[in-house]
Protein backbone atom coordinates (compact mmCIF):
# COMPACT_ATOMS: atom_id res chain seq x y z
CA UNK A 1 0.00 0.00 0.00
CA UNK A 2 1.29 3.47 -0.89
CA UNK A 3 2.25 6.23 1.51
CA UNK A 4 -0.75 7.91 3.12
CA UNK A 5 -1.22 11.40 1.68
CA UNK A 6 -3.58 12.82 4.29
CA UNK A 7 -1.42 14.08 7.12
CA UNK A 8 -4.11 15.22 9.57
CA UNK A 9 -7.60 13.80 9.13
CA UNK A 10 -9.17 16.13 11.71
CA UNK A 11 -7.80 19.12 9.82
CA UNK A 12 -9.36 17.84 6.59
CA UNK A 13 -12.70 17.12 8.27
CA UNK A 14 -12.67 20.71 9.59
CA UNK A 15 -12.03 21.98 6.05
CA UNK A 16 -15.06 20.05 4.80
CA UNK A 17 -17.16 21.46 7.64
CA UNK A 18 -15.95 24.97 6.69
CA UNK A 19 -17.01 24.38 3.08
CA UNK A 20 -13.54 24.58 1.56
CA UNK A 21 -13.43 23.63 -2.12
CA UNK A 22 -11.46 20.70 -3.47
CA UNK A 23 -9.24 23.15 -5.35
CA UNK A 24 -8.56 25.03 -2.12
CA UNK A 25 -7.59 21.73 -0.44
CA UNK A 26 -5.34 20.78 -3.36
CA UNK A 27 -3.58 24.15 -3.20
CA UNK A 28 -3.32 24.13 0.61
CA UNK A 29 -1.81 20.62 0.70
CA UNK A 30 0.79 21.56 -1.90
CA UNK A 31 1.65 24.75 0.03
CA UNK A 32 1.59 23.26 3.55
CA UNK A 33 2.91 19.74 3.01
CA UNK A 34 4.46 19.77 -0.48
CA UNK A 35 2.08 16.96 -1.45
CA UNK A 36 0.29 16.86 -4.81
CA UNK A 37 -3.34 15.72 -4.59
CA UNK A 38 -6.32 15.54 -6.93
CA UNK A 39 -10.02 16.29 -6.46
CA UNK A 40 -11.02 12.62 -6.56
CA UNK A 41 -8.82 11.91 -3.51
CA UNK A 42 -10.75 14.50 -1.50
CA UNK A 43 -14.09 13.20 -2.78
CA UNK A 44 -13.14 9.65 -1.82
CA UNK A 45 -12.10 10.81 1.65
CA UNK A 46 -15.46 12.59 2.08
CA UNK A 47 -17.38 9.49 1.01
CA UNK A 48 -15.34 7.07 3.19
CA UNK A 49 -15.83 9.28 6.26
CA UNK A 50 -19.56 9.70 5.63
CA UNK A 51 -19.31 13.49 5.33
CA UNK A 52 -22.07 15.45 3.62
CA UNK A 53 -21.94 15.85 -0.13
CA UNK A 54 -20.40 19.11 -1.21
CA UNK A 55 -22.88 19.60 -4.04
CA UNK A 56 -26.59 19.55 -3.40
CA UNK A 57 -28.36 17.51 -6.05
CA UNK A 58 -31.97 18.44 -6.55
CA UNK A 59 -33.30 16.69 -9.62
CA UNK A 60 -36.69 18.29 -9.05
CA UNK A 61 -35.16 21.73 -9.68
CA UNK A 62 -32.58 20.55 -12.23
CA UNK A 63 -34.16 17.53 -13.95
CA UNK A 64 -32.16 17.87 -17.17
CA UNK A 65 -28.88 16.56 -18.45
CA UNK A 66 -27.19 19.91 -19.09
CA UNK A 67 -24.82 20.21 -22.02
CA UNK A 68 -21.26 21.29 -21.20
CA UNK A 69 -21.67 24.65 -22.96
CA UNK A 70 -24.65 25.52 -20.75
CA UNK A 71 -23.27 24.47 -17.35
CA UNK A 72 -22.35 27.99 -16.24
CA UNK A 73 -25.54 29.73 -17.37
CA UNK A 74 -26.96 32.16 -14.83
CA UNK A 75 -30.40 30.48 -14.53
CA UNK A 76 -28.66 27.18 -13.73
CA UNK A 77 -26.42 28.87 -11.15
CA UNK A 78 -29.52 30.32 -9.50
CA UNK A 79 -31.30 26.94 -9.52
CA UNK A 80 -28.23 25.45 -7.81
CA UNK A 81 -28.27 28.25 -5.22
CA UNK A 82 -31.98 27.65 -4.58
CA UNK A 83 -31.28 23.91 -4.20
CA UNK A 84 -28.62 24.70 -1.59
CA UNK A 85 -31.02 27.06 0.22
CA UNK A 86 -33.79 24.43 0.26
CA UNK A 87 -31.35 21.86 1.61
CA UNK A 88 -30.50 24.19 4.49
CA UNK A 89 -26.97 24.88 3.28
CA UNK A 90 -25.29 28.20 3.95
CA UNK A 91 -25.24 30.71 1.10
CA UNK A 92 -22.77 33.56 0.76
CA UNK A 93 -24.19 37.05 1.17
CA UNK A 94 -23.65 37.59 -2.56
CA UNK A 95 -25.54 34.39 -3.44
CA UNK A 96 -28.38 35.34 -1.07
CA UNK A 97 -28.68 38.73 -2.74
CA UNK A 98 -28.49 37.36 -6.28
CA UNK A 99 -30.98 34.60 -5.50
CA UNK A 100 -33.43 37.02 -3.90
CA UNK A 101 -33.27 39.36 -6.89
CA UNK A 102 -33.62 36.47 -9.33
CA UNK A 103 -36.63 34.99 -7.51
CA UNK A 104 -38.26 38.43 -7.46
CA UNK A 105 -37.67 38.79 -11.22
CA UNK A 106 -39.32 35.41 -11.87
CA UNK A 107 -42.28 36.43 -9.72
CA UNK A 108 -42.67 39.85 -11.37
CA UNK A 109 -42.43 38.36 -14.86
CA UNK A 110 -44.62 35.36 -13.93
CA UNK A 111 -41.91 33.25 -15.57
CA UNK A 112 -40.21 29.90 -15.07
CA UNK A 113 -36.95 28.43 -16.32
CA UNK A 114 -37.04 26.23 -19.41
CA UNK A 115 -34.05 24.26 -20.75
CA UNK A 116 -33.65 23.45 -24.43
CA UNK A 117 -30.26 21.83 -25.12
CA UNK A 118 -30.71 22.36 -28.86
CA UNK A 119 -30.45 26.14 -28.56
CA UNK A 120 -27.29 28.22 -28.21
CA UNK A 121 -28.38 29.75 -24.89
CA UNK A 122 -29.83 26.53 -23.48
CA UNK A 123 -31.78 28.18 -20.67
CA UNK A 124 -34.73 30.48 -21.29
CA UNK A 125 -37.40 32.22 -19.26
CA UNK A 126 -40.89 31.31 -20.42
CA UNK A 127 -44.33 32.40 -19.18
CA UNK A 128 -45.62 30.30 -16.30
CA UNK A 129 -48.23 27.80 -17.52
CA UNK A 130 -50.86 25.75 -15.70
CA UNK A 131 -48.99 22.92 -14.01
CA UNK A 132 -45.79 24.94 -13.48
CA UNK A 133 -45.70 24.58 -9.70
CA UNK A 134 -42.08 25.51 -9.05
CA UNK A 135 -39.31 27.60 -10.62
CA UNK A 136 -39.01 25.47 -13.75
CA UNK A 137 -41.12 24.24 -16.63
CA UNK A 138 -40.84 20.49 -16.02
CA UNK A 139 -39.81 18.28 -18.92
CA UNK A 140 -41.90 15.24 -19.80
CA UNK A 141 -39.18 13.12 -18.16
CA UNK A 142 -36.04 13.72 -16.15
CA UNK A 143 -32.82 13.33 -18.09
CA UNK A 144 -30.33 14.04 -15.32
CA UNK A 145 -27.67 11.31 -15.27
CA UNK A 146 -27.12 11.70 -11.52
CA UNK A 147 -30.39 11.78 -9.61
CA UNK A 148 -30.39 12.77 -5.97
CA UNK A 149 -29.31 9.59 -4.21
CA UNK A 150 -30.68 10.89 -0.92
CA UNK A 151 -34.26 10.66 -2.26
CA UNK A 152 -33.98 7.03 -3.29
Amino acid sequence: MGKKKIQDEQEVIRWFEEGKTYQWMIDKYKEKYGIDTVASMWGNFRRRRGLDRRIVRDDDLIPWFVNEEHRWAYPLAMLRAEARRRAGKELTDLDKSRLGNWLEMLKEENAVVHYDPETEEGFHYVPRQPGDDDLIHRPARKTTPRPNADKE
